[in-house]
């Protein structure tokens, strides 16, 4: 049979979360992720039951969007109390440092005890090993209180809360510490030291602003006077009367010629326009110019021709009647040539005349052009002259408008320098606290309890992550590809004692042999096209309970059939021990070597009724043995005797002992430990067999605990099958 037909491919693989393997691994650890968060929110409990319990207080301020005021005067303190930025600076002057200094200072709080620096934890393993140098040691007495001074005030600091409460104009000032009363008194202090502060600021600034106010009123009388007598010379030196109306008059002028040049320059565009078609055309050549729609317009030509028309109408109908000499015909004709002569001379006085117009048009074009730079020259020298005026002109205004505000803001600060309107008031005073506001021992038991089991959780998914085992059936085929034959699960027992051999036959363990029986099924059934008369059974490395699945499986196969149970593994032989047979029980060695007959090694257990064939004496060289044509021979005799052939063998990984022995089997089924031996080594052994020879058949996955199945699948998966017809067996 192919490799490919053995192998099982793979499932593709899909992007596709699958809850249930996430569930299973919680369900599987989740009586430990409780125990570490209980053993956790225990120990959270006992530290927060020591924690010193804190207690705040808050005082509510008001701070004033408008001060009352004596006078009506702008504020000189500096601050647009209108912007959203005067009550962002208020705010931060309440948790300046400024401020929590002067609360210090004046409630002694350096002496307090709730603001005792404690020792932490750098500072007690330098008192333990004083030899080491510390930053202390190299500052003076001055600059180590000036240091402890500047903790403290960043001690204070951190504990006090400054919140304004949204779209009022007011803010609570919060306290915390260990004291209750001492919190409320705090609070209270820093909104009176703040009120104080800034009453002090605002009069002292006064003050100045008033002193500096004096001082500059006199410079700005000398400017204004300045700029007035300068403006006074400049209208006196250029005559200035009505700047204004002058520059009025110049711009209407502009405006004129500009639009009669305009005008001008179109006619002349026109006139040159028909001077270039006649030129073109030619003055003699009268029948091509008539033709223009410019002397066709004309009301003498018009007329004429109007004439020439009625005239040869009248020719043509005399020549109708008359003969050429006739002197009717002959009158007739004389008049039509007087006609077109006639029409000749109009046009040519036409032509003449618009001769006479285009000169007369660029005459008058260069006559405007030379009005109009008059015109320009006068309305710049006019707007120079207003520029100048106006510069000096809003000089005068501006230190007009500058000495009147220093003016009045100097009487207006002089009045009220003596009138002190407080910033902020009180709405509420901080009174002592009842009840304690850290630590939330309740919160943070609950958070310890619930960050832990997350914890738990993750560790878990991590743990799983780690653990590369082979855990069930569907890994089996899913990762090292090879089709499972079925699972035995783990009993209960010492393990420092192996597992009865007969357990298989025990009526408490029901589930035990119905596994073995599927087992045995699942061979049965794989070997409808060829017989499966000789199977080998082997693992990847010791301990994985090899020779319990290849003595079970015989059991099994021994309820229907003839079966031999063969221990090849001649370099740590079991079998012969947990069958009860003395240590000096001849066995394969012996055949293969000659020096005992197959029917002298072979022992029926009366138990199960099968035929057991020991491994003999241990020889110094078992693969040479098993290699020989001898140990060929005997498989070959032994499978006439025998319906089915059961052969244990080394691990994979050990020894190349399976290897070699494979090559005689129809199949080999392979042993793996659930969750016990690593995947490497699994995929390792896999691979040898399968270069070696391509009869494995299966993989048996021994020791499941039936409990984490439960959890994982739950009670009623697939794997609750067993434990569900065995209860109801038994």
């Amino acid at each position: 049979m192919a490799v490919t037909d053995l192998m099982v491919s793979p499932a593709p693989q899909q992007d596709v979360i699958d809850l249930r393997k996430y569930l299973s691994v919680i369900n599987i650890h989740k009586w430990r992720i409780f125990g570490l968060a209980i053993l956790v929110t225990l120990i959270t409990v006992l530290v927060v039951l020591n924690i010193r319990s804190q207690y705040s207080a808050t005082a509510t301020l008001l701070i004033e969007s408008q001060q009352a005021k004596a006078v009506s005067i702008e504020e000189v303190y500096g601050m647009n109390s209108s912007q959203q930025e005067y009550y962002l600076t208020q705010f931060e002057i309440l948790k300046s440092r400024s401020i929590a200094q002067t609360v210090v200072e004046k409630m002694d709080l350096t002496n307090h005890p709730d603001f005792e620096v404690k020792p932490g934890l750098m500072t007690r393993l330098r008192d333990l090993l004083p030899f080491l140098p510390t930053p202390e040691s190299e500052l003076t007495e001055a600059e180590l209180a000036h240091k402890a001074r500047e903790d403290l005030i960043t001690e204070f600091q951190s504990r006090l809360t400054i919140s304004p409460i949204r779209k009022t104009q007011l803010v609570n000032i919060s306290f915390q510490t260990y004291s209750p009363q001492l919190a409320a008194d705090v609070a209270n202090a820093i909104a009176d030291a703040y009120i104080e502060s800034q009453l002090e600021a605002k009069l002292g600034i006064t003050q100045k602003a008033a002193s500096w106010l004096g001082g500059r009123l006199g410079e700005l009388r000398a400017q204004l006077d300045d700029s007035e007598a300068r403006l006074q010379a400049y209208r006196e030196k250029e005559g200035l009367i009505d700047v204004e109306g002058v520059r009025g008059l110049g711009a209407k002028e502009l405006e004129r010629l500009s639009e009669a040049l305009t005008e001008a320059r179109s006619r002349k565009a026109q006139v040159d326009g028909f001077m270039r078609v006649i030129q073109q055309y030619g003055t003699d050549k009268i029948e091509r110019l008539e033709s223009l729609p410019e002397i066709t317009a004309h009301k003498g030509v018009q007329d004429v021709k109007a004439q020439q028309v009625l005239t040869e109408r009248r020719v043509s109908e005399l020549s109708k009647i008359y003969g050429a000499k006739h002197p009717k015909l002959i009158a007739a004709q004389s008049e039509l040539t007087a006609v077109q002569d006639n029409l000749r001379n109009q046009i040519k006085k036409l032509i003449a005349g618009i001769e006479n117009e285009a000169q007369t048009i660029q005459e008058t074009v260069n006559s405007l052009e030379a009005e109009i730079a008059k015109a320009k020259d006068l309305y710049q020298d006019v707007s120079l002259k207003e520029t100048t005026y106006q510069r000096l002109e809003r000089e005068v205004e501006t230190n007009k408008q500058l000495f009147d505000t220093f003016l009045s803001r100097q009487k207006e600060t002089e009045v009220t320098s003596d009138f002190n309107s407080a910033i902020a008031r009180f709405t509420d005073r901080a009174v002592a606290a009842t009840e304690p506001v850290a630590p939330k021992r309740k919160l943070i038991v609950i958070l310890a309890f619930v960050a832990t089991l997350g914890f738990g959780v993750m560790l878990a998914f991590v743990l799983d992550a780690l653990n590369d085992t082979i855990k069930s059936p569907q890994e089996v085929e899913g990762l090292l590809a090879q089709r499972s034959l079925g699972f035995i699960p783990s009993i209960p027992h010492k393990k420092t004692v192996d597992l009865p051999i007969h357990t298989f036959f025990s009526d408490q363990h029901k589930q035990y042999a119905e596994s073995v029986r599927s087992i045995r099924t699942s061979l049965t059934l794989l070997a409808l096209d060829r017989s499966l008369k000789t199977i080998e059974v082997t693992s990847s490395v010791p301990g994985e309970g090899k020779s319990t699945v290849a003595a079970n499986i015989a059991f099994a196969f021994g309820q229907m059939e003839k079966v031999l149970l063969i221990d090849a593994d001649m370099r740590r032989p079991t079998l012969a021990k947990r069958f009860g047979l003395p240590a000096y029980q001849p066995g394969l060695a012996n055949i293969i070597a000659g020096r005992e007959q197959i029917d002298d090694c072979l022992v029926v257990d009366e138990a199960s009724g099968i035929t057991l064939l020991a491994a003999g004496n241990v020889p110094p060289n078992p693969l040479e043995l098993l290699a020989s044509d001898k140990f060929n021979e005997v498989i070959a005799e032994l499978a006439l005797r025998f319906d089915r052939i059961i052969v244990d063998t080394p691990p994979v990984q050990a020894v190349s002992d399976p290897l070699v022995i494979a090559k005689q089997m129809d199949a080999v089924v392979y042993v793996v430990s659930a969750d016990h031996t690593r995947g490497g080594a699994v995929r390792s052994g896999v691979a040898k067999l399968l270069q070696a020879e391509n009869n494995l058949y299966g993989v048996v996955l021994n020791k499941v605990d039936m409990k984490k199945v439960a959890q994982a699948y739950g009670d009623y998966g697939q794997y609750g099958y067993y434990h569900y017809y065995s209860s109801s067996e038994s």
